[in-house]
């Protein structure tokens, strides 16, 4: 590669870690071709991009970044592939390599980091916690659950015990001078 071409490459991946704010950098080394290709097209099914890149790309590649990566710089050993995943749905790469690994019978890929909305996760010993992280969707839907489980209290409270607002003042009253 000439330096021409890894100028133009480190900035291709610099507007791929602006579009996916999310991504997984493991090491799959030891993995044969067959291996890759079976690893690649279980990413391709789940609408994970995977992309083998030289450690030192990388680190240009997230020096050119506003936010600051330097958490990172020290697990980018060995050969790298990144996974990058889309803002929606931040755990799925970490899904795909348990799935591959159960697949394959195998520990590799092994996760070096995942980064997600900014938050660095070293390790492969965090794998099963990413696993089990929910998507911006679910955890809206959780916190609307909540917000709204109050109302709906009340609102029972007020049709099934045949109560006026007056009456359920007065208990409300009653508690907080009784507290």
């Amino acid at each position: 590669m000439t330096k021409e071409e890894k100028y133009a490459f480190v900035e291709e991946l610099t507007e791929k870690f602006k579009e996916y704010p999310n991504f997984f950098i493991t090491d799959t080394g030891s993995l044969n071709a067959a291996e890759m290709y079976a690893l690649r097209k279980l990413c391709f099914n789940n609408n994970v991009q995977l992309q083998m890149v030289k450690n030192t790309l990388i680190k240009k590649a997230l020096d050119n970044l506003e936010e600051d990566y330097a958490e990172v710089y020290d697990i980018l050993k060995q050969p790298s592939s990144i996974f990058f995943t889309d803002s929606e749905n931040p755990n799925v790469p970490a899904k795909v390599i348990k799935q591959y690994r159960k697949e394959a019978n195998t520990d590799f890929p092994v996760l070096k980091a995942a980064v997600i909305e900014a938050s660095v996760f070293k390790g492969n010993e965090n794998l099963e916690a990413l696993t089990k992280l929910k998507s911006k969707t679910e955890l809206i839907g959780e916190v609307v659950g909540l917000l709204q489980s109050p109302a709906k209290n009340v609102i029972s409270a007020l049709s099934s015990g045949g109560q006026t607002i007056a009456g359920l003042i007065k208990t409300l009253q009653e508690r907080e001078s009784a507290e």
